[in-house]
């Protein structure tokens, strides 16, 4: 249809508290205090890359262009035409070579160089993906040094760390993403190290799956695990041999579990995701130039060696005419949308020429390609607003139009800007139109224009989550491709003073439908929205993946959507999901499960008022944590031990005698010790001995009480002014035995009872501890708190403090207050 020049009903909405008060707190600047002002700032310096006479054409072209819906990605939004040296682009893709410093025999930057460029490009606002795969594996031999590797985990709890560390430009938490290819021999390691709490708090991690390790589950075949780097001894004994190839196989097993390993943990803590790495180079119009191995944080963009997110979302809402039929048949305003997407391929082609870059590396490669992304946000509500299912064929029907015009109108822009300024360096029509690229897609006369003119950007599509960008600019769209998540929250927000804030945040969709058709009912519920109101939880899991398959087709990159799917789902179901999203070409898939490790969905629709609040469900019963009153009378099993450590003094003795209670397993069927007394003989340690009998007392306390775990993880980070302690030996992967050490006496007595205790219970199931490296685990939290209807619970969250925290399209999400934390 026709662009209709009347204003649209939206434009009557006054803006949501919370919209401006995000608006203010991240965007503006000095001086700014409307959206307008903002706009003009960010028009202005993207202009600025123009020819001086053209700037100020296209500084109003932008600005025209902003107010009708086309948005930079957050960085851009914050950054842009200010004085702080951050860059505009969100994400980057850094390589990580095998070698600690310097360079490897590819050329790729050593680990501790790669650290340093991480670190350098999140402090100036961007968000860092790796692909670890280079990094040789546990227990490979490290000629330099005559030792044995650590392996890429250990050297990923670095980066963790130094994500954690660095703050990054205008105070934007760093997000990262870590890969690992599917035939890496510490791939068990990477699948399962987040069961481990704590563990990669500063990183989404995702394995990279080929088509050859899908077909090897089909037919239930062996999968090698291989690396280029020579095994040390000890795994050449176990049967680790190199091929013909020249890989060495450290490994093999079957597909089939490896595959459920990954499910399962996918299934119980939402990571790791998938990542279909044959079909991203497949469909890569640079297939000739380049090679992808890794994707930023959230996903949406795979990207080579310093490659870059240069990202704009489109607010798809701005284009429906007469939504929800008022005034007329809803409709979508095809030509202003295009118009819009083709003035937005041009701004964010200049962002690439105005922005900081972190590393020379980066600004090359992005010279080079002259990747953006241009993208949309709010495809929910748009549907919503069209009376169009969003889990019907008929709203996906329309959500493949909107990607299939964007793609068309985007890359006719970038021709028309390849006449004007130039195709990117690495352009080569034959090998970018070849037959089995996104290109090759395109209709043909798009392909002859291509031929005949070049293109400017040799990648333009992406589709982003949009979580900040959408509640500040977007009076609360849907989230990127995602449908709505809820109508309607309470979001609870702390303050720079240390006082709290309480808003009601309402989807946009749902404001404006009341504002049609309820404006004397200001508290409509579920039951007062027609049936083509339905969110996340409404929909299953095929239907959130369908969705994807009917956009993915016209989207050069890739997507990031998370796939909620509700705790009773079968398991069998849900390895069935992935299957179908590699069947169907997607580039990759995350999901997320509520469940008794991550939290539960409580209820999804709103309760009614004179219902009783449910109460939540008692915790489960536990052996080894649930509270003993009172010690039982009688003698109880006990063992001592003798304690033998070498201090700055010399070698130290101490002998200690742990009490033992039999308790019901959990089923009731048997009894497992536990451990609940403590106590060291009189006199052995003199000036030692006041802390020692009160560290006794106080361990006993905190074994009746049900949290001895968290009190000896406590004990052994305790450090003292005299050195470090020596007591024990840690097994390096060749075999051999090292010293143990500790930063105090407290934490090697820890140590020491942590080891009894293990010894004792090693054959229980519900030993506290692993006996081989004894980490101490934090005992579980109580009952999460109650969380209001249509909430979802999860982890929690560091601003208002509810167990709400999930992973939704890539990101750290509230779904109590609203809350974004960790993403690209």
């Amino acid at each position: 249809m026709k662009s209709d020049p009347r204003p649209s009903p939206q434009a009557r909405l006054a803006p949501q508290s919370i919209s401006d008060d995000v608006l203010a707190e991240k965007y503006y600047k000095t001086g700014e205090t409307s959206p307008d002002q903002l706009h003009g700032r960010v028009a202005r310096a993207l202009a600025s890359a123009e020819k001086p006479g053209l700037r100020a054409e296209w500084e109003g072209r932008f600005l025209d262009n902003l107010r009708a819906g086309a948005i930079g990605a957050g960085r851009i939004m914050s950054a842009a035409g200010t004085d702080i040296q951050a860059t505009l682009i969100n994400c980057f893709v850094q390589p990580v070579g095998d070698a600690i410093q310097g360079r490897d025999d590819d050329g790729y930057p050593g680990i501790y160089e790669a650290l340093r460029e991480a670190a350098e490009t999140m402090r100036r606002g961007g968000g860092v993906g790796y692909d670890f795969s280079r990094i040789r594996p546990k227990g490979a031999r490290v000629k330099a040094t005559a030792s044995m590797a650590s392996g890429p985990c250990s050297y990923m709890n670095v980066f963790d760390q130094s994500c954690a560390t660095v703050e990054s430009a205008g105070a934007r938490r760093g997000a990262q993403m870590g890969v690992l290819r599917i035939d890496h021999p510490d791939v068990l390691e990477f699948i399962t190290a987040k069961r481990t709490p704590g563990r990669w708090n500063n990183f989404n991690v995702s394995v990279a799956v080929s088509d050859a390790f899908m077909q090897a589950v089909i037919d239930g075949a062996d999968w090698a695990l291989v690396h280029k780097a020579e095994p040390g001894p000890k795994l050449r004994q176990a049967g680790a041999h190199q091929r013909a190839d020249g890989l060495w196989v450290y490994r093999t097993l079957p597909a089939r579990e490896l595959w459920d390993t990954i499910m399962k943990s996918a299934y119980d803590f939402a990571e790791p995701g998938i990542l279909f790495l044959d079909q991203i180079g497949r469909d890569n119009n640079l297939h000739y130039a380049e090679k992808i191995e890794a994707t930023n944080p959230c996903g949406e963009q795979p990207l080579p060696p310093y490659g870059c997110c240069d990202l704009g979302p489109i607010i798809l809402t701005r284009f429906v005419r007469h939504p929800f039929g008022v005034g007329g048949e809803a409709a979508f305003d095809w030509d202003a949308f295009e118009q819009v997407v083709a003035t937005q391929v041009r701004a964010l082609d200049n962002v690439l020429d105005v922005t900081f870059w972190p590393l020379p590396q980066q600004r090359e490669e992005s010279a080079a390609k002259r990747r953006i992304g241009v993208g949309f946000t709010g495809l929910g509500n748009t549907l919503t607003m069209l009376k169009l299912r969003y889990d019907r064929a008929e709203g996906r029907d329309m959500a493949a139009r909107i990607a299939r015009r964007m793609r068309d109108a985007a890359y006719r822009a970038s021709v028309e800007l390849a006449r004007e300024k130039g195709a990117f360096p690495k352009f080569k029509a034959q090998d970018y139109l070849a037959p089995g690229t996104f290109a090759s897609r395109l209709p043909d006369d798009l392909q002859d224009a291509i031929r005949q003119h070049g293109i400017r950007n040799s990648h333009l599509l992406s589709i982003a989550p949009t979580g900040t960008v959408s509640l500040a600019f977007a009076d609360n769209a849907s989230n990127g491709i995602e449908p709505a998540f809820s109508w309607s929250y309470r979001r609870h927000k702390r303050e720079a003073d240390g006082t709290r804030s309480e808003y009601t945040v309402e989807d946009h969709a749902f404001r404006l439908y009341r504002s049609l058709f309820h404006s004397d009912k200001p508290n409509i519920g579920a039951g007062d929205l027609p049936e083509y109101f339905v969110n996340a939880l409404q929909m299953s899991a095929q239907e959130h993946v369908a969705m994807m398959q009917a956009v993915q087709p016209y989207v050069d990159t890739s997507i990031s959507k998370t796939v909620n799917i509700p705790e009773d789902y079968p398991y069998e179901d849900f390895k069935t999901l992935y299957r179908q999203a590699w069947e169907a070409g997607l580039k990759g898939l995350a999901t997320y499960r509520p469940n008794s490790i991550l939290g539960a969905v409580l209820e999804t629709a709103p309760a009614s008022k004179d219902k009783a609040a449910a109460s939540p469900a008692p915790p489960a019963y536990d052996p080894l944590r649930t509270v003993i009153e009172k010690r039982p009378p009688g003698g109880l099993p006990a063992v001592a031990e003798k304690i033998e450590y070498w201090t700055s003094e010399g070698q130290q003795r101490l002998y200690l005698i742990v009490t033992f209670l039999p308790v019901p397993t959990a089923d009731g069927k048997g009894t497992v010790e536990r451990a609940i007394e403590f106590f060291m003989p009189v006199g052995q340690s003199g000036e030692s001995q006041q802390w020692i009998t009160a560290t006794m007392r106080m361990l006993s306390l905190a074994a009746r009480g049900g949290f001895l775990d968290r009190a000896l993880s406590d004990m052994r980070k305790v450090t003292w002014d005299r050195g470090p302690v020596r007591l024990g030996t840690h097994e390096k992967a060749d075999g051999t035995h090292v010293p143990r050490w500790h930063d105090s006496e407290v934490a090697a007595i820890a140590y020491a009872i942590q080891n009894l205790i293990a010894q004792r219970q090693q054959a229980a199931q519900g030993s506290l501890f692993d006996p081989e490296e004894l980490p101490a685990l934090p005992s579980p939290e109580v009952a999460p708190m109650a969380v209001p209807p249509n909430v979802m619970a999860g982890k929690k969250c560091p601003d208002c403090g509810a167990h709400a925290m999930i992973r939704k399209d890539g990101c750290d999400y509230c779904t109590q207050c609203g809350y974004v934390g960790s993403c690209g």
